[in-house]
């Protein structure tokens, strides 16, 4: 119960967060794409089943304040946090290098997913330009991100299960 709080107060902070002072951090119209962190982040921790859970309520506050339609999002941050949440068994938690590069290629697949199906469909068929303006820049900024957010996702999911382990002990039969 305390960590699907915690969880959700974290997807909260980061849909304002992204609405509101990663707007200030736009470098050529390019902002972190925060969601995208904390999916990859959050499968990595504790695997694929919450990796989806996360990255579809992600995509679902995503559709809600900033899509077109409901669901999409939510499909993708959901397949996203699934496929990441595989790579978690014996995955170092301590080692950044692994968030880092999973982050930039969830990166690089989500939004050329994004690119393809929006703009590209609409008549605009210039992927190099969304590819090289857009795509590769926003990864970069991404993978610098990572760093941080990962950072404070992997403090927050240790003492979470510091006290479930301290929960468990208290009420196991010796």
């Amino acid at each position: 119960m305390r960590r699907t709080i915690v969880m959700f107060l974290v997807l909260i902070v980061n849909i304002v967060l992204q609405s509101s002072l990663f707007q200030l951090l736009e470098i050529r119209g390019i902002i972190p794409n925060s969601a995208i962190i904390i999916i990859v982040s959050i499968s990595l921790l504790r695997g694929s089943r919450e990796g989806a859970v996360i990255g579809f309520f992600s995509g679902l506050l995503q559709d809600v304040f900033f899509g077109s339609f409901l669901g999409y999002y939510a499909v993708l941050g959901g397949i996203c946090g699934y496929i990441i949440g595989k790579f978690n068994k014996g995955f170092y938690r301590e080692n950044y290098i692994l968030p880092i590069f999973l982050t930039s290629i969830s990166t690089l697949a989500y939004e050329s997913v994004v690119y393809v199906s929006g703009p590209l469909f609409s008549g605009n068929t210039n992927y190099p330009y969304f590819l090289f303006n857009l795509i590769f820049p926003e990864t970069v900024y991404n993978a610098v991100f990572t760093i941080f957010i990962y950072r404070i996702l992997f403090a927050l999911n240790g003492a979470i299960e510091q006290k479930e382990l301290h929960k468990r002990k208290l009420f196991s039969i010796k």
